[in-house]
Protein backbone atom coordinates (compact mmCIF):
# COMPACT_ATOMS: atom_id res chain seq x y z
CA UNK A 1 0.00 0.00 0.00
CA UNK A 2 1.47 3.23 -0.83
CA UNK A 3 1.77 6.24 0.90
CA UNK A 4 0.70 9.81 -0.12
CA UNK A 5 4.13 10.17 -0.46
CA UNK A 6 5.50 7.41 -2.19
CA UNK A 7 2.24 7.68 -4.50
CA UNK A 8 3.67 11.13 -5.69
CA UNK A 9 6.90 9.80 -6.08
CA UNK A 10 5.76 7.54 -8.37
CA UNK A 11 3.50 9.72 -10.35
CA UNK A 12 6.19 12.02 -10.80
CA UNK A 13 9.17 9.96 -11.61
CA UNK A 14 8.37 9.40 -14.93
CA UNK A 15 7.79 13.39 -16.38
CA UNK A 16 10.30 15.86 -17.55
CA UNK A 17 12.31 17.97 -15.64
CA UNK A 18 10.84 21.71 -16.55
CA UNK A 19 12.80 24.63 -15.73
CA UNK A 20 12.66 28.85 -16.92
CA UNK A 21 15.75 30.12 -17.85
CA UNK A 22 16.00 33.09 -20.07
CA UNK A 23 15.77 31.27 -23.10
CA UNK A 24 11.81 30.24 -21.97
CA UNK A 25 10.91 26.55 -21.15
CA UNK A 26 13.65 23.76 -20.68
CA UNK A 27 13.20 20.31 -20.39
CA UNK A 28 10.91 19.17 -22.74
CA UNK A 29 11.65 16.24 -25.42
CA UNK A 30 12.85 17.40 -28.83
CA UNK A 31 10.71 16.26 -30.74
CA UNK A 32 7.50 18.50 -31.93
CA UNK A 33 4.44 18.43 -30.19
CA UNK A 34 0.91 20.05 -28.61
CA UNK A 35 3.69 21.96 -26.40
CA UNK A 36 5.97 23.32 -28.98
CA UNK A 37 3.57 24.66 -31.00
CA UNK A 38 2.09 26.61 -28.57
CA UNK A 39 5.45 27.77 -27.06
CA UNK A 40 6.45 28.85 -30.72
CA UNK A 41 2.54 30.51 -31.35
CA UNK A 42 3.25 32.34 -28.16
CA UNK A 43 6.72 34.01 -29.24
CA UNK A 44 5.11 34.41 -32.79
CA UNK A 45 2.38 36.25 -31.40
CA UNK A 46 4.62 38.91 -29.32
CA UNK A 47 7.02 39.41 -31.55
CA UNK A 48 4.34 40.27 -33.95
CA UNK A 49 3.35 42.43 -30.95
CA UNK A 50 6.37 44.25 -30.48
CA UNK A 51 6.81 45.09 -34.56
CA UNK A 52 3.32 46.89 -34.14
CA UNK A 53 4.38 48.79 -31.19
CA UNK A 54 7.85 49.73 -32.94
CA UNK A 55 6.12 50.93 -35.85
CA UNK A 56 3.71 52.81 -33.93
CA UNK A 57 6.76 54.61 -32.30
CA UNK A 58 8.11 55.23 -35.81
CA UNK A 59 4.83 56.96 -37.04
CA UNK A 60 5.02 59.19 -33.89
CA UNK A 61 9.24 59.74 -35.11
CA UNK A 62 7.87 60.47 -38.71
CA UNK A 63 5.41 62.78 -38.20
CA UNK A 64 7.66 64.57 -35.89
CA UNK A 65 10.59 64.17 -38.28
CA UNK A 66 8.76 66.78 -40.71
CA UNK A 67 8.47 69.64 -38.67
CA UNK A 68 11.29 72.22 -38.15
CA UNK A 69 11.53 72.90 -34.40
CA UNK A 70 10.66 69.30 -33.04
CA UNK A 71 13.43 66.38 -32.83
CA UNK A 72 12.84 62.76 -33.92
CA UNK A 73 15.63 61.95 -31.22
CA UNK A 74 13.24 63.74 -28.78
CA UNK A 75 10.08 61.45 -29.58
CA UNK A 76 12.66 58.29 -30.02
CA UNK A 77 13.30 59.01 -25.94
CA UNK A 78 9.99 59.80 -25.17
CA UNK A 79 9.14 56.20 -26.20
CA UNK A 80 12.07 54.89 -24.59
CA UNK A 81 13.48 53.60 -27.51
CA UNK A 82 17.03 55.86 -27.86
CA UNK A 83 19.78 53.66 -27.11
CA UNK A 84 18.38 50.98 -28.64
CA UNK A 85 18.05 52.82 -31.65
CA UNK A 86 21.42 53.84 -31.66
CA UNK A 87 23.09 51.17 -30.81
CA UNK A 88 21.42 49.20 -33.80
CA UNK A 89 22.62 52.05 -35.99
CA UNK A 90 25.98 51.99 -35.06
CA UNK A 91 26.54 48.06 -35.51
CA UNK A 92 26.19 48.66 -39.51
CA UNK A 93 30.23 47.91 -39.59
CA UNK A 94 33.06 45.35 -40.17
CA UNK A 95 31.20 43.05 -37.80
CA UNK A 96 28.47 43.28 -40.58
CA UNK A 97 30.10 42.77 -43.27
CA UNK A 98 31.90 40.17 -42.11
CA UNK A 99 28.53 38.18 -41.35
CA UNK A 100 27.40 38.88 -45.20
CA UNK A 101 30.94 37.28 -46.71
CA UNK A 102 30.26 34.35 -45.07
CA UNK A 103 26.58 34.18 -46.10
CA UNK A 104 25.56 34.26 -42.21
CA UNK A 105 22.51 36.41 -42.97
CA UNK A 106 20.26 35.24 -39.54
CA UNK A 107 23.64 36.63 -37.71
CA UNK A 108 23.66 39.61 -39.70
CA UNK A 109 19.83 40.41 -39.15
CA UNK A 110 20.57 39.74 -34.99
CA UNK A 111 23.27 41.57 -35.05
CA UNK A 112 21.83 45.19 -36.30
CA UNK A 113 18.65 44.42 -34.84
CA UNK A 114 17.50 44.11 -38.50
CA UNK A 115 13.40 42.91 -37.27
CA UNK A 116 13.29 46.37 -34.91
CA UNK A 117 14.65 48.54 -37.43
CA UNK A 118 12.58 47.49 -40.30
CA UNK A 119 9.75 47.85 -38.48
CA UNK A 120 10.55 50.95 -36.85
CA UNK A 121 11.38 52.53 -40.32
CA UNK A 122 8.12 51.38 -41.97
CA UNK A 123 6.57 53.57 -39.06
CA UNK A 124 8.70 56.35 -39.49
CA UNK A 125 7.87 56.21 -43.64
CA UNK A 126 4.18 56.32 -42.37
CA UNK A 127 4.50 58.55 -40.57
CA UNK A 128 6.18 60.90 -43.18
CA UNK A 129 4.08 60.53 -45.59
CA UNK A 130 0.64 59.70 -43.65
CA UNK A 131 0.69 62.26 -41.12
CA UNK A 132 2.40 65.15 -43.36
CA UNK A 133 -1.06 66.93 -44.45
CA UNK A 134 -2.45 66.73 -41.02
CA UNK A 135 0.81 67.91 -39.46
CA UNK A 136 1.33 70.51 -41.41
CA UNK A 137 -2.07 71.42 -41.56
CA UNK A 138 -2.26 71.41 -37.28
CA UNK A 139 1.35 73.99 -36.98
CA UNK A 140 0.57 76.37 -40.40
CA UNK A 141 -3.14 76.94 -39.38
CA UNK A 142 -3.12 80.41 -36.83
CA UNK A 143 -6.23 78.46 -35.23
CA UNK A 144 -4.69 75.29 -34.51
CA UNK A 145 -0.89 76.01 -34.07
CA UNK A 146 -0.54 77.67 -30.18
CA UNK A 147 -2.65 74.61 -29.45
CA UNK A 148 -0.08 72.10 -31.89
CA UNK A 149 3.10 73.85 -30.06
CA UNK A 150 1.64 73.18 -26.61
CA UNK A 151 1.26 69.64 -26.91
CA UNK A 152 4.68 69.25 -28.00
CA UNK A 153 5.96 71.71 -25.06
CA UNK A 154 4.47 69.73 -22.49
CA UNK A 155 5.67 66.29 -23.62
CA UNK A 156 9.01 67.79 -23.70
CA UNK A 157 9.15 68.97 -20.73
CA UNK A 158 7.79 65.71 -19.19
CA UNK A 159 10.47 63.81 -21.08
CA UNK A 160 12.89 66.16 -20.05
CA UNK A 161 12.01 65.77 -16.35
CA UNK A 162 11.84 61.79 -16.74
CA UNK A 163 15.49 62.09 -18.90
CA UNK A 164 17.02 64.05 -15.63
CA UNK A 165 16.07 60.85 -13.45
CA UNK A 166 17.90 59.09 -15.63
CA UNK A 167 21.19 60.61 -14.90
CA UNK A 168 20.97 59.26 -11.30
CA UNK A 169 23.06 61.27 -9.12
CA UNK A 170 23.18 64.96 -9.58
CA UNK A 171 26.70 66.46 -9.31
CA UNK A 172 27.48 69.91 -9.89
CA UNK A 173 29.72 68.47 -13.16
CA UNK A 174 26.23 67.35 -14.63
CA UNK A 175 24.60 70.10 -14.23
CA UNK A 176 27.16 72.14 -15.93
CA UNK A 177 26.88 69.58 -18.81
CA UNK A 178 22.32 70.14 -18.56
CA UNK A 179 23.69 73.96 -18.49
CA UNK A 180 26.11 73.79 -21.67
CA UNK A 181 23.32 71.45 -23.62
CA UNK A 182 20.54 73.86 -23.04
CA UNK A 183 22.54 76.58 -23.86
CA UNK A 184 23.73 75.18 -26.92
CA UNK A 185 20.00 74.31 -27.71
CA UNK A 186 18.82 78.05 -27.29
CA UNK A 187 21.46 79.40 -29.20
CA UNK A 188 20.89 77.30 -32.33
CA UNK A 189 17.36 77.86 -31.95
CA UNK A 190 17.22 81.78 -31.74
CA UNK A 191 19.11 81.39 -34.97
CA UNK A 192 17.75 83.07 -38.13
CA UNK A 193 17.07 80.58 -41.25
CA UNK A 194 18.83 81.63 -44.22
CA UNK A 195 17.65 81.07 -47.99
CA UNK A 196 18.42 78.48 -50.11
CA UNK A 197 20.80 78.98 -53.36
CA UNK A 198 22.44 77.12 -55.57
CA UNK A 199 24.78 74.72 -53.52
CA UNK A 200 27.42 72.70 -54.41
CA UNK A 201 27.66 68.61 -54.46
CA UNK A 202 30.03 68.86 -51.25
CA UNK A 203 27.66 71.47 -49.57
CA UNK A 204 24.59 69.26 -50.17
CA UNK A 205 26.37 66.37 -48.94
CA UNK A 206 28.07 68.56 -45.86
CA UNK A 207 24.37 69.29 -45.24
CA UNK A 208 23.13 65.30 -45.49
CA UNK A 209 25.89 64.92 -42.89
CA UNK A 210 25.19 67.56 -40.65
CA UNK A 211 21.16 67.23 -40.76
CA UNK A 212 20.91 63.79 -40.13
CA UNK A 213 23.16 64.10 -36.98
CA UNK A 214 20.96 66.70 -35.60
CA UNK A 215 17.61 64.72 -36.58
CA UNK A 216 18.92 62.03 -34.19
CA UNK A 217 19.85 64.21 -31.14
CA UNK A 218 17.21 65.21 -28.28
CA UNK A 219 15.88 68.82 -28.95
CA UNK A 220 17.58 69.74 -31.91
CA UNK A 221 15.55 69.20 -35.31
CA UNK A 222 17.23 68.18 -38.05
CA UNK A 223 14.86 69.92 -40.34
CA UNK A 224 15.32 73.05 -38.38
CA UNK A 225 19.02 72.65 -39.01
CA UNK A 226 18.71 72.63 -42.81
CA UNK A 227 16.69 75.63 -42.35
CA UNK A 228 19.87 77.55 -41.00
CA UNK A 229 22.19 75.90 -43.70
CA UNK A 230 19.58 77.12 -46.58
CA UNK A 231 19.15 73.65 -47.45
CA UNK A 232 15.45 72.78 -46.43
CA UNK A 233 13.57 74.37 -49.40
CA UNK A 234 16.49 72.73 -51.74
CA UNK A 235 16.32 69.64 -51.03
CA UNK A 236 12.34 69.75 -49.93
CA UNK A 237 12.05 70.41 -53.82
CA UNK A 238 13.93 67.86 -55.44
CA UNK A 239 11.65 65.75 -53.07
CA UNK A 240 8.44 67.14 -54.45
CA UNK A 241 10.09 66.95 -58.05
CA UNK A 242 9.70 63.36 -57.89
CA UNK A 243 6.06 63.57 -58.21
CA UNK A 244 6.28 65.22 -61.93
CA UNK A 245 8.82 62.41 -63.12
CA UNK A 246 6.29 61.09 -65.96
CA UNK A 247 5.89 65.06 -66.57
CA UNK A 248 9.43 65.62 -66.99
CA UNK A 249 9.65 67.93 -64.09
CA UNK A 250 12.14 65.97 -61.98
CA UNK A 251 15.99 66.54 -63.58
CA UNK A 252 19.09 64.89 -63.55
CA UNK A 253 20.01 67.87 -61.16
CA UNK A 254 17.42 66.94 -58.54
CA UNK A 255 18.47 62.99 -58.71
CA UNK A 256 21.97 64.51 -58.32
CA UNK A 257 20.57 66.50 -55.23
CA UNK A 258 18.83 63.74 -53.67
CA UNK A 259 21.26 61.15 -53.88
CA UNK A 260 24.35 63.69 -52.67
CA UNK A 261 22.00 64.20 -49.63
CA UNK A 262 20.85 60.73 -49.15
CA UNK A 263 24.81 59.48 -49.42
CA UNK A 264 25.71 62.18 -47.05
CA UNK A 265 22.79 61.41 -44.55
CA UNK A 266 24.18 57.47 -44.48
CA UNK A 267 27.70 58.40 -43.66
CA UNK A 268 27.02 61.26 -40.58
CA UNK A 269 24.45 58.67 -39.71
CA UNK A 270 26.93 55.68 -39.41
CA UNK A 271 29.89 57.85 -38.24
CA UNK A 272 27.84 60.27 -35.08
CA UNK A 273 25.80 57.11 -34.24
CA UNK A 274 28.92 54.78 -32.96
CA UNK A 275 30.28 58.23 -31.41
CA UNK A 276 26.72 58.73 -29.67
CA UNK A 277 27.10 54.55 -28.84
CA UNK A 278 30.40 55.18 -27.47
CA UNK A 279 29.28 58.06 -24.92
CA UNK A 280 25.92 56.32 -24.21
CA UNK A 281 28.15 53.31 -22.65
CA UNK A 282 31.13 55.09 -21.42
CA UNK A 283 29.52 58.25 -20.14
CA UNK A 284 26.20 57.76 -19.92
CA UNK A 285 25.14 59.65 -17.04
CA UNK A 286 26.88 62.99 -18.52
CA UNK A 287 25.64 62.00 -21.79
CA UNK A 288 22.07 61.99 -20.44
CA UNK A 289 22.79 65.49 -18.48
CA UNK A 290 23.73 67.29 -22.04
CA UNK A 291 20.38 65.36 -24.00
CA UNK A 292 18.31 66.93 -20.87
CA UNK A 293 19.64 70.31 -21.46
CA UNK A 294 19.26 70.17 -25.42
CA UNK A 295 15.42 69.13 -24.79
CA UNK A 296 15.00 71.64 -22.31
CA UNK A 297 16.77 74.16 -24.19
CA UNK A 298 14.71 73.43 -27.25
CA UNK A 299 11.57 74.68 -25.80
CA UNK A 300 12.31 78.10 -27.26
CA UNK A 301 10.99 76.77 -30.71
CA UNK A 302 8.38 75.64 -29.60
CA UNK A 303 7.29 78.36 -27.39
CA UNK A 304 3.32 78.35 -27.63
CA UNK A 305 2.40 82.04 -27.84
CA UNK A 306 4.08 83.05 -30.94
CA UNK A 307 4.05 86.30 -32.98
CA UNK A 308 3.95 86.46 -36.78
CA UNK A 309 6.91 88.63 -38.37
CA UNK A 310 6.71 88.05 -41.77
CA UNK A 311 2.91 87.78 -42.28
CA UNK A 312 3.89 88.92 -46.27
CA UNK A 313 5.28 85.68 -46.54
CA UNK A 314 3.23 82.58 -47.72
CA UNK A 315 5.94 80.24 -47.71
CA UNK A 316 5.71 78.82 -43.86
CA UNK A 317 8.95 77.25 -43.82
CA UNK A 318 10.52 80.93 -44.65
CA UNK A 319 8.39 82.87 -42.44
CA UNK A 320 10.12 83.50 -38.73
CA UNK A 321 8.16 84.09 -35.34
CA UNK A 322 8.97 85.86 -32.08
CA UNK A 323 7.91 84.56 -29.00
CA UNK A 324 5.83 86.79 -26.47
CA UNK A 325 3.88 86.56 -23.33
CA UNK A 326 0.58 86.99 -23.16
CA UNK A 327 -0.84 89.58 -21.58
CA UNK A 328 -3.52 88.89 -20.13
CA UNK A 329 -5.46 85.34 -19.07
CA UNK A 330 -8.35 84.72 -21.76
CA UNK A 331 -9.40 81.21 -22.77
CA UNK A 332 -7.23 80.82 -25.38
CA UNK A 333 -4.68 80.63 -22.96
CA UNK A 334 -5.98 78.43 -20.42
CA UNK A 335 -6.44 76.47 -23.51
CA UNK A 336 -3.59 76.44 -24.12
CA UNK A 337 -1.92 75.59 -20.48
CA UNK A 338 -4.65 72.93 -20.13
CA UNK A 339 -3.07 71.31 -23.39
CA UNK A 340 0.58 71.89 -22.45
CA UNK A 341 -0.62 70.22 -18.93
CA UNK A 342 -2.67 66.99 -20.30
CA UNK A 343 0.85 66.69 -22.57
CA UNK A 344 2.81 66.54 -19.63
CA UNK A 345 0.32 63.99 -17.67
CA UNK A 346 0.00 61.59 -20.79
CA UNK A 347 3.48 61.30 -20.86
CA UNK A 348 3.97 60.47 -17.35
CA UNK A 349 1.08 57.89 -17.44
CA UNK A 350 2.98 56.36 -20.33
CA UNK A 351 6.03 56.09 -18.24
CA UNK A 352 4.50 54.57 -15.36
CA UNK A 353 2.54 52.40 -17.07
CA UNK A 354 6.02 50.97 -18.29
CA UNK A 355 5.61 51.26 -22.19
CA UNK A 356 8.71 51.69 -22.38
CA UNK A 357 9.94 48.76 -24.32
CA UNK A 358 12.89 46.61 -23.02
CA UNK A 359 16.37 47.95 -24.34
CA UNK A 360 18.20 45.78 -26.76
CA UNK A 361 20.35 43.83 -24.60
CA UNK A 362 17.31 41.45 -24.25
CA UNK A 363 17.48 41.15 -28.28
CA UNK A 364 21.20 40.65 -28.72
Amino acid sequence: MFTQTRLYETMTHSLPTVQLDAEGVTGFPATEGPIEDYLSEMENRSGLREDLANAGRGLLMGGADIIPGVSGGTVALILGIYERLVRAISCFDLQLLRHLRRGEFRAAAAHVDLRFLLALGCGIATGIVGLASLMNYLITTPATRPYTLAAFFGMIVASGVLVGKLVGRWSFARACFCIAGGAIAFWITGLTPTASANPSAWYIFLCGMIGICAMILPGISGAFILLLLGMYVYVTDALKALKGIHTGEFTLDHLATIVIFMAGCAMGLLSFSKILRWLLSRHGEQTMAVLCGFMLGSLRKIWPFQRDLTQGIHEFKLKQFENFMPDAIDGMVLGVMAVALAAMILVFVLDRLSFRPATNDSHR
